[in-house]
């Protein structure tokens, strides 16, 4: 199977049903593992991007949070939140089909804290210096949570299992 023109299939199917111009194709051992086009529009739900509910598919299927083995296949370079779970799930590869300068002549998606030129700067910033108004409110309390987590883990700070780098 052609998965390449599947992500791009996809995306085509959702925005003739009135959805947004993405999709994501997820692959293990050469089959499609899950699949899924942006959802944002017919969910009202802001996190509903490809890539997002492929992987909670994918995720789910396979019983891991771990995607390792898998190949991600994209139809545009993936959005900040969408990369963020990307490095959260450690697929083998992830292969992005357009990119945001290739389709801004026909699709832009700016935000009221958010552009995608130049979020990756903004999120960069210490967070009392981000456009997106941020209050730190320190809590020993809080840190008691992440304690207590790993008192139950046997002492471990790391989620058991979780691939690192080498």
């Amino acid at each position: 199977m052609d998965f390449i023109q599947r992500t791009i299939d996809l995306a085509r199917q959702n925005v003739a049903e009135g959805g947004r111009p993405f999709a994501t194709v997820i692959v293990k051992d050469g089959r499609i593992l899950a699949e899924s086009p942006n959802r944002v529009a017919q969910t009202n739900d802001p996190t509903a991007h490809a890539e997002i509910l492929a992987v909670r598919e994918a995720c789910r299927t396979l019983g891991t949070e771990h995607l390792t083995g898998t190949t991600i296949y994209v139809l545009a370079h993936p959005c900040p939140m969408c990369l963020g779970s990307l490095y959260y799930c450690s697929p083998d590869e992830v292969v992005f089909l357009t990119t945001r300068e290739a389709y801004e002549p026909h699709y832009v998606d700016d935000r009221k804290y958010f552009e995608l030129g130049t979020f990756y700067a903004e999120f960069a910033k210490n967070w009392d210096e981000r456009r997106l108004p941020m209050r730190y409110e320190p809590r020993a309390d809080a840190v008691e949570v992440y304690r207590f987590w790993q008192q139950r883990n046997g002492g471990e700070r790391r989620v058991a299992g979780t691939p690192t780098a080498s």
